[in-house]
């Protein structure tokens, strides 16, 4: 969700790749210790997991691969860009990790294009993940028919998370079935004295946001139209404009310290009732988890209006630096077993708030929002896949650039759409 690196920066990064060698962490025991026991799989694992919910989370992948005869080396990094950052520098300085994390969307394509990744294809197949994933995570991981990363877990970017007990307070004792009525709902709980939306002014949150927004109200179509096919009467049509005008009536209902804010800053106000309402993905779910808050009892949660809303489909890979070392792709590989196994899914995904990649899992110990979101996986229909599967890192960046400005300036509709339009058309 956040940008990446530009693909020319990849592309000449392989040279000094090639100069420096692709390393990894893996570290093989004494000659000893190997004659008495097998040494564990050593596995450095870069990722940006660090909020409550996120580090309860991963740790049920490491104790896992533990298990597994593995030994999880934690390389917890804040921030997407900053991780992103740390794999690529690793990389170019020989000492590459075993995995890294990456959004499941285009973010690694140029990687795999230069020849930097591992495949993990003998994982797919013995898996069979070509039945038990859904088309849009299949497309975003299978390159030229072959498995460059292992999908951790799949994310709604645009569910509404709501207090309890701060809709009790402004009278709503129902959720809305429309946008309109959304609108009137975040009145009525500025009336109350809450603030409505509790929202992060960082550019990618602003573009989860408009996301959202462009999917409910513009609808799954001309969603595709732009993101997709690019197509450049469906960004200048009136129906494009109003999704842009529906966006920023939500400026109204956001408080003085939205700009800048962490998303999980936001999410705290919904925990603590000073917020009504958060649009986010659903790893927001980890941080009521984390402090003890009960889905269907102290906050509420939707993914949309009505049963045929459209649903995002977006997510977190593991993907696997190149490397010739025998012992660290025998790591990969127990690595991405483990990761996609159906206890260690369900697992992960009980404190990350996401839904498990399988369709085979038990899904008892899930919450309610968790397992309306299973349910509503079930209905291909209401598949969307996120954005980012179905734009470049560049385009996407670009496009970002264009709403924060359309956001934060008082700019008409008919400019945004314009940039919109150019972005699309340049990238």
């Amino acid at each position: 969700m956040n940008k990446a690196f530009k693909p020319a920066r990849v592309r000449a990064l392989r040279g000094l790749l090639v100069l420096a060698g692709i390393g990894t962490s893996v570290c093989v025991g004494s000659s000893a210790a190997q004659a008495q026991a097998q040494p564990p799989l050593k596995a450095s694992v870069i990722h940006w997991w660090t909020s409550g919910g996120e580090s309860q989370a991963v740790k049920q992948f490491a104790d896992a691969y533990n298990k597994a005869g593995g030994l999880w080396i934690d390389n917890a990094i804040a921030g997407a860009d900053q991780s992103r950052a740390t794999t690529i520098n690793r990389m170019v300085g020989g000492n590459a990790p075993t995995a890294a994390q990456f959004n499941t969307s285009q973010q690694f394509r140029d990687f795999v294009e230069q020849g930097l990744l591992n495949n993990v294809d003998e994982v797919a197949a013995a898996g069979q993940w070509e039945q038990i994933l859904p088309p849009s995570i299949l497309q975003a991981i299978r390159i030229n028919g072959h498995y460059y990363a292992a999908p951790v877990n799949i994310h709604m970017p645009a569910w509404f998370f709501y207090s309890k007990a701060a809709y009790r307070k402004a009278g709503i004792s129902e959720e809305p079935k429309s946008w309109q009525e959304f609108l009137a709902q975040l009145a009525q709980l500025k009336a109350a004295g809450v603030v409505p939306l509790a929202f992060g002014g960082q550019v990618w949150q602003e573009k989860i946001t408009f996301d959202a927004v462009f999917a409910m109200v513009g609808g799954a179509d001309l969603y595709l139209r732009v993101y997709r096919d690019r197509d450049q009467q469906a960004v200048m049509s009136p129906a494009f404009r109003q999704v842009l005008i529906e966006f920023r009536k939500l400026k109204a209902f956001v408080d003085a310290g939205s700009p800048g804010r962490n998303w999980n800053d936001a999410t705290a106000m919904v925990v603590s009732g000073k917020a009504g309402v958060q649009i986010m993905g659903d790893w927001a779910k980890g941080e009521f988890s984390a402090a003890k808050q009960v889905a269907g009892k102290d906050f509420g949660c939707y993914a949309g209006f009505g049963p045929k809303s459209p649903y995002i489909v977006a997510g977190d890979a593991l993907v696997f630096p190149r490397t010739k070392d025998a012992l660290a792709i025998k790591a990969q590989k127990l690595l991405a077993a483990t990761v996609t196994s159906a206890a260690a899914q369900v697992a992960f995904s009980a404190r990350k708030g996401s839904i498990p990649i399988r369709n085979d899992v038990d899904e008892s110990t899930l919450d309610v929002c968790a397992r309306q979101g299973l349910a509503i996986m079930r209905d291909k229909s209401r598949q969307l896949a996120n954005s980012e599967m179905l734009a470049s890192p560049d385009t996407t960046g670009a496009l970002q650039d264009v709403l924060t400005s359309y956001w934060n300036r008082n700019q008409t509709p008919e400019v945004a759409q314009k940039a919109f339009a150019r972005a699309l058309k340049d990238q």
